[in-house]
């Protein structure tokens, strides 16, 4: 019995044996056809990729470098800097105002733009550069080598936009602002194209048309910008802004006829914060509209203030090129003259000649509109640019301001002598009267004068001072010092102004 017992449990485990081992026979005839077949899908997956890699890589549009295949690029460069040595360089490229171009002139356009600047760009791509379109205006280059030779392509860069771009015979100039970084001195690979980025940044918030390098401190820039423009955002609200005024002085009597608004941020922290540093912020991020209402009802407000005291005065603003574009811009003033009771030949529109000679169909739609509502136009910081008679002719300006750079260098330097002479002839013949700014010295004043300015406006006469004390200013016997008040400022209001029922103002008044 023992040994049948024996046999039988001997041969049950023999069976088991023998189908654990028919299983695992099984599974692994199926791992190895499975396998097979992810060996064989691999293959054909790698052939497929090897194919479409190049479609892929390059943009359908432009012919340029795709983002994934620049990262691609740059990952292949920072392994053989790795191993062998040596550096590289990526410059981001930003187009100056290309999205204004895109308002003014439509998707089809901007397309026609971009393609011509593709072109030209990928010129540059060899054995030891490519070039990249990141996005809408932007793109990347990599150039093998240190900073010498990252600058020098930011230089040949900045020559190919200098020539005129032409789209469906719309002709404009163009430029760009490049950062450029270096690996592996300013950064790991995650961190190179966006210190390139910071670069292209600081040249943009400097004026752009321009390129420069990656400086570790940028980064600190960057958030210090970002705490103040957060900052910003709640100035209006906390009442930290306030308008100052500087007087614009007759050449002949050197007596006040109007007066300059500029704004000034009184942060709690930080003290007086000047307009050049929160201004182009507040265009960067969407805040200028807000602010640039504000100005325009504070100034209108002031005014009103002043008529009822007995001062009867011309208000200037500066309107910045994001307000030109705005459509109901010219509404808002109407508005805001409206409900203060001032003529619309009483507030000037001070707009830069950058701005003025933009030959877009929102500007220039702004610019009618001002003419129809009777505006008095200045255009600012003139001899700047590259206006024309012929586009001069077309402005409704009542005034041009010389900029105040060539007014510092007018007793030392006979080229700055020629332009303002230059620009004082020529607003004569269209009939514009001329403004002077930044006079700081008696002989400058002397010049002007000779050479038949008609306004000045600068620190020998007055520094910018608030609402209240140009307010005082005027009403202490009409004069302090050297600054006296025209006397028909102080002519009594009469009701029918407001109604518009008086004749236009001479232009000087």
């Amino acid at each position: 019995m023992s040994a049948n017992l024996l046999s039988d449990h001997t041969g049950a485990w023999l069976g088991l044996l023998a189908a654990s081992l028919l299983l695992a026979t099984v599974a692994v005839g199926m791992y190895l056809r499975e396998r097979q077949r992810s060996l064989a899908l691999a293959v054909e997956l790698d052939r497929v990729s090897r194919e479409m890699s190049p479609q892929l890589a390059r943009d359908n549009v432009t012919g340029l470098l795709t983002r994934s295949g620049f990262d691609a690029v740059l990952d292949q460069w920072v392994q053989k800097v790795d191993r062998s040595g040596g550096a590289f360089c990526v410059l981001y490229v930003s187009l100056d105002n290309f999205f204004m171009l895109n308002d003014a002139f439509g998707n089809d356009f901007a397309d026609g733009l971009l393609k011509n600047v593709s072109n030209r760009l990928a010129a540059f791509t060899g054995a030891d550069t490519e070039v990249c379109s990141l996005a809408a205006g932007e793109f990347a280059l990599a150039v093998r080598g240190e900073m010498t030779v990252g600058r020098s392509t930011a230089n040949r860069v900045s020559q190919v936009f200098a020539e005129r771009f032409a789209v469906d015979l719309i002709q404009t100039p163009l430029t760009c602002s490049i950062g450029i970084a270096m690996y592996p001195a300013h950064g790991s690979r995650a961190m190179l194209l966006g210190h390139a980025a910071l670069a292209m940044r600081s040249v943009r918030l400097h004026g752009g048309g321009d390129f420069c390098q990656y400086d570790l401190k940028m980064g600190a820039d960057v958030r210090e910008q970002a705490i103040l423009v957060n900052e910003l955002r709640s100035a209006l609200e906390l009442g930290q802004l306030e308008l100052y005024f500087q007087p614009k002085i007759d050449a002949i009597s050197l007596q006040v006829t109007a007066a300059e608004a500029l704004l000034r941020w009184h942060h709690p922290e930080r003290g007086l914060v000047s307009p050049l540093v929160f201004i182009p912020l507040a265009e960067r991020y969407g805040l200028i509209g807000a602010i640039g209402n504000w100005v325009i009802e504070e100034a209108c407000r002031n005014a009103a203030r002043w008529r009822e005291r007995g001062l009867r005065m011309r208000v200037a603003v500066n309107i910045s090129g994001y307000q030109m574009r705005e459509d109901d811009l010219v509404d808002r003033i109407e508005a805001a003259l409206r409900r203060n009771g001032i003529k619309p030949g009483r507030f000037t529109c001070e707009i830069t000649e950058s701005v003025a000679m933009e030959d877009t169909k929102v500007t220039q739609l702004t610019f009618d509109k001002m003419r129809q509502a009777g505006f008095h136009v200045s255009i600012d910081d003139f001899g700047t640019g590259y206006s024309s008679l012929a586009s001069l002719r077309r402005l409704p300006a009542a005034e041009l301001k010389i900029d105040r750079a060539f007014v510092t260098d007018l007793e030392h330097s006979e080229d700055a002598r020629s332009i303002a002479k230059s620009i004082i002839n020529m607003a004569t013949a269209l009939n514009l009267r001329v403004v002077a700014e930044g006079v700081e010295t008696v002989g400058q004043c002397e010049l002007l004068v000779s050479m038949g300015c008609n306004e000045l406006q600068g620190y020998l006469f007055s520094m910018p001072i608030t609402a209240n004390e140009l307010e005082r200013l005027a009403l202490d016997d009409h004069r302090h010092e050297n600054v006296e008040f025209r006397e028909s400022l102080f002519a009594e209001t009469r009701s029918a102004e407001l109604d518009g029922d008086l004749q236009p103002l001479p232009r000087d008044f």
